[in-house]
């Protein structure tokens, strides 16, 4: 059986995966927006995702939003696939970039290099505070956060460190007698 207390993956596969999955639909965003494979796959994008939240270093209530973004785009991919109303399924895409915004920023305000946390505190603003004036802006004012996050990834790919090592010894821990 997998052990959740191991890691299977590097940090550096986990947030390459997301950009590889990520960038072909960055660039249809730009050359042919509402292209059909683009939906399907921004969903396998959003799962991998669920790897870098597990992953990162956030309060627990930032990892909530982090998988509350990635059920909410997952959904909103699903419905565009199924053909429910575009609308619909872009306010719930919406919705999910708040939680996305929350969970990019906490994550990044505590990582402890400088590039991870500019990137990623521009691009989390970005990407929620378009879901609070994208009914009246045109979806082209997104497309920033998609090159953003995609940096934010590739950064995180290569000089992210984790805050969490290992564990300082306690000063109420016994200490042994030689």
């Amino acid at each position: 059986m997998l052990d959740a207390r191991r890691h299977y993956a590097s940090l550096r596969v986990l947030a390459l995966l997301p950009l590889v999955l990520f960038l072909p639909a960055v660039v249809a965003f730009f050359v042919e927006p509402h292209v059909a494979w683009g939906e399907y796959l921004g969903v396998f994008f959003h799962l991998s995702i669920l790897f870098l939240v597990s992953r990162l270093d956030a309060a627990p209530w930032a990892k909530a939003a982090g998988y509350g973004w990635v059920a909410l785009d997952v959904l909103a991919g699903i419905l565009m696939i199924n053909d429910v109303a575009y609308d619909t399924a872009w306010a719930v895409r919406l919705g999910g970039h708040v939680l996305a915004g929350v969970w990019i920023v906490s994550s990044s305000l505590v990582s402890r290099t400088w590039p991870v946390r500019v990137v990623g505190v521009v691009t989390g603003l970005w990407l929620a505070g378009y879901s609070f004036v994208g009914n009246v802006l045109p979806e082209s004012f997104l497309r920033p956060a998609g090159i953003l996050i995609l940096v934010w990834f590739a950064l995180l790919a290569i000089c992210h460190r984790s805050n969490s090592g290992p564990a300082a010894p306690s000063a109420y821990a016994p200490s042994s007698v030689a």
